[in-house]
């Protein structure tokens, strides 16, 4: 369970959530994280980069809530957590309604227009 510093509100986990997606190398290892738990060194492996820049990389990644860390013998493999990322999800969905009603109307203001069109040319052929 990933724990949030006392008063970590739902903005500042939205600011670090879009903070940490911002990375190219961190969503990287949000998408091999969806595939299963990994250890640093696994996550590691397809960078050219040292292991404590990776580790660097997934602290941003635990204080946005997107993964958590569990303790297996030795092993401290990694994990998605998919809270972080439905928060993210969540704001976004309004948007993404926002959009679709607006697409909504410039499809009924086209189907208009080319129905005006229509009429038009047929008035035309008419005369």
């Amino acid at each position: 369970m990933v724990m949030e510093p006392i008063g970590y509100d739902k903005s500042s986990r939205l600011d670090a959530t879009f903070a940490a997606l911002a990375d190219p190398t961190r969503r990287a290892i949000l998408a091999r994280l969806a595939k299963g738990d990994a250890s640093v060194t696994d996550l590691a492996e397809p960078f050219a980069m040292s292991q404590p820049a990776i580790s660097k990389h997934l602290k941003v990644l635990e204080r946005a809530g997107l993964i958590s860390r569990a303790q297996d013998a030795q092993r401290r493999p990694r994990r998605l957590e998919a809270r972080g990322l439905r928060d993210a999800n969540a704001w976004l969905e309004k948007y993404r309604q926002f959009w679709e009603k607006q697409f909504q109307r410039l499809d009924t203001l086209l189907h208009e227009l080319q129905t005006d069109v229509a009429k038009t040319k047929k008035r035309k052929r008419r005369t």
